[in-house]
């Protein structure tokens, strides 16, 4: 059943429910986590994916599923992505070298993939919030209910304003709720900010407890005092928590025994207990890795080298960050900030070349959004680089901090569209729909990587208002790049190619489809204008206008929900009159539903993305196309300069 692997793990091998994990003598609980480990390492060869967060976790991961009743209990990952020896213990072990592939287990927690995951989650700081471990426990007080409530969250994810509201309120509750601050000194890269230092700090004041002073802390049942009665309360008691640690996170007879002294202990409200884990624990590489190796490519068991195939073109997001560097070089104005993301967004790369220039907020998106603010009504020119689904964490700040007081802040929106693997949780799908509302913004898609460069000087040029720019996740397309980027005129798209029948207008990066579909339409003798929109807004109203008048079909296509570009594109055309005669529009969005994780290419063959879909999109609508009179009212400005 688990191939090679099978010999190796006999403990591992034996657990098909998770009452053989409980079954076993606490003896052995070393033995299984070696194996689990071995497993975990084993099937991240065959699948990469997320990969030291879940080495770092294999002996809470045992002590927990041991201690409590799971999935009566429930057990919360903050993020997951460490939860792959989670889903190796609870069922899904035959599937967890399909995890990240079409069809295959979701990388992260998912409420329809089990019972074990009893909240979905994938961004950080969610496992505490209101809406999620503190929420479920309130829930069962209410319902008079009896089980425990786990939240697992790590001191990178403690830096989000979310999990100190969560504090705030659980601190203030009689509800029991348990919270495992698994401090590893890490996110994606090395944690950042003050309560990294305080952590620290911490954990060089207190060794790390023994078994007798957490019994000792026990029975005396968590006197309600916090630091005006204590002496050096830490900051979590002074919320309102009863606070355990630090404790060896790799131990496991020790994880069990504090956890087994928790689960029955008599404290109301939230118990807070400190668990120190090394982040990629046991993996089997030699080189460092500034990230402990949080994400890996495929890779051979016996000679540890990577599958990762060579680039044929720089990625998107390297191209944005060298060139966020030569326009940085030829202007100190130019601040860089990333929400604990540096080697995701590029700026890991800028803030080699101005480390003075570069800011790591830590998890804090809303904190990122407003602090650019700031910069921008001194004057100086910040660039929120930032994924376009973490984006959505801070929409108040874009609306109320920057947009309503036009400060030009410049949002560098990764992961656009589709992501692959790490499915719907991170695809870029509602930027556009949230942006585009906006009054005043200026949003632009970059089609290819030169166009990105264009994009790029072109928000640093403005400084009147906010400015967003979208690129899609991945390598670009090898096309040429300028020695520079070049400001481009606000508002103004681009003729591809110039046809009669048919118009296709793309934003961003479905372009290169829709100069494969002309290719395909005008086999079929259909001739085809290509145009790329450039803007989303403002839009490019006379080429717009000109496409309309102009063609008998115009299908217009985003790497977006249903609600964007395509949506203000058809409001202008029916305002302005241009449906009246005859004019057959069709947009193309991503789906009104979530698309699952699978390879990019499978991804945007289901939301009916590709080059054939834009075809039949366009025959279709052509069947049914009728011969429109040739004067079209014209709209003012309408002639486009092609």
């Amino acid at each position: 059943m688990h191939g090679q692997m099978k010999n190796a793990t006999p403990l591992l091998d034996s657990i098909d429910a998770i009452e053989a994990l409980r079954a076993l003598a606490p003896a052995q609980l070393p033995q299984l986590a070696d194996e689990l480990r071995a497993e975990t390492i084993a099937a991240a060869s065959l699948t990469g994916g997320h990969f030291g967060a879940g080495l770092g976790v294999v002996e809470l991961t045992i002590a927990l599923h041991y201690v409590f009743e799971t999935p009566h209990d429930r057990l919360i990952w903050d993020v997951s992505h460490q939860a792959y020896p989670h889903k190796i213990l609870t069922g899904r072990r035959d599937g967890i070298r399909t995890i990240r592939k079409k069809g295959g287990l979701y990388g992260f927690t998912l409420r329809t993939e089990s019972e074990f995951d009893p909240f979905g989650t994938a961004h950080s700081s969610t496992s505490i919030s209101i809406s999620a471990a503190l929420g479920m426990a309130v829930a069962r007080d209410h319902k008079g209910e009896q089980r425990n409530v786990i939240a697992v969250i790590g001191d990178g994810a403690m830096s989000a304003g979310m999990a100190y509201e969560a504090l705030n309120n659980a601190g203030s509750l009689d509800s029991r709720l348990v919270v495992i601050l698994n401090d590893n000194g890490m996110s994606i890269a090395p944690s950042v900010g003050a309560l990294t230092t305080y952590l620290k700090d911490l954990l060089a004041a207190r060794p790390h407890m023994g078994i007798e002073e957490v019994a000792h802390l026990m029975a005396q049942e968590f006197p309600d005092e916090t630091s005006t009665a204590r002496n050096a309360a830490t900051m979590f008691e002074q919320l309102g928590c009863a606070y355990i640690g630090p404790i060896d996170g790799h131990d496991v007879d020790m994880l069990t025994r504090v956890l087994k002294m928790v689960r029955d202990g008599a404290r109301k409200g939230p118990v807070l207990v400190h668990v120190i884990t090394e982040k990629g624990k046991g993996h089997p590489f030699t080189a460092p890795n500034g990230e402990n190796y949080h994400a890996v490519d495929k890779f051979d068991l016996a000679t540890l080298e990577m599958n990762k195939a060579a680039a044929a073109a720089p990625t998107f997001t390297k191209v944005f960050a060298n060139c966020l560097i030569e326009e940085a070089a030829e202007d100190p104005t130019i601040i860089g900030i990333t929400a604990a993301m540096p080697s995701g967004t590029g700026i890991d790369l800028f803030a080699k070349k101005f480390p003075e220039r570069t800011y790591d907020v830590g998890i804090a998106e809303q904190h990122a959004v407003t602090f650019a603010a700031g910069l921008a009504a001194e004057g100086l020119k910040p660039v929120v680089a930032i994924y376009s689904s973490f984006l959505q964490r801070a929409y108040d700040q874009v609306v109320h901090d920057v947009a309503l007081q036009s400060l030009p802040v410049r949002f560098a929106i990764d992961r656009a569209g589709l992501v692959g693997n790490d499915g719907p949780t991170h695809a870029g799908t509602y930027d556009l729909n949230y942006l585009m509302c906006l009054p005043g913004i200026v949003i632009m898609a970059a089609a290819d990587e030169a166009e990105l460069k264009h994009m790029i000087a072109t928000s640093l040029s403005i400084n009147d208002r906010p400015s967003a720019f979208r690129f899609p996740r991945g390598e670009g397309f090898g096309v040429a790049l300028p020695a520079r980027g070049q400001v481009l005129p606000i508002g103004k798209g681009r003729i591809m190619r110039e046809g009669s029948a048919i118009a296709l207008l793309s934003l961003g990066g479905r372009l290169h489809e829709c100069m494969q579909a002309a290719e395909e339409l005008a086999a079929r003798g259909l001739s085809t204008t290509v145009a790329d929109a450039r803007f989303a807004k403002p839009m490019d109203e006379a080429m717009l206008a000109e496409l309309a008048q102009n063609h008998e079909v115009l299908v217009i296509i985003e790497e977006g929900a249903i609600g964007g570009f395509g949506a203000h594109a058809l409001t202008f055309l029916a305002q302005n009159g241009l449906l009246d005669a005859g004019l057959k529009v069709r947009t193309m969005t991503l789906p009104d539903r979530f698309v699952a994780h699978a390879k990019p290419d499978e991804q945007y063959d289901d939301a009916g993305l590709q080059a054939r879909h834009i075809v039949d999109m366009a025959v279709n609508a052509l069947g049914n196309a009728v011969t429109r009179p040739n004067a079209v009212r014209e709209v003012a400005g309408t002639r486009h300069s092609r």
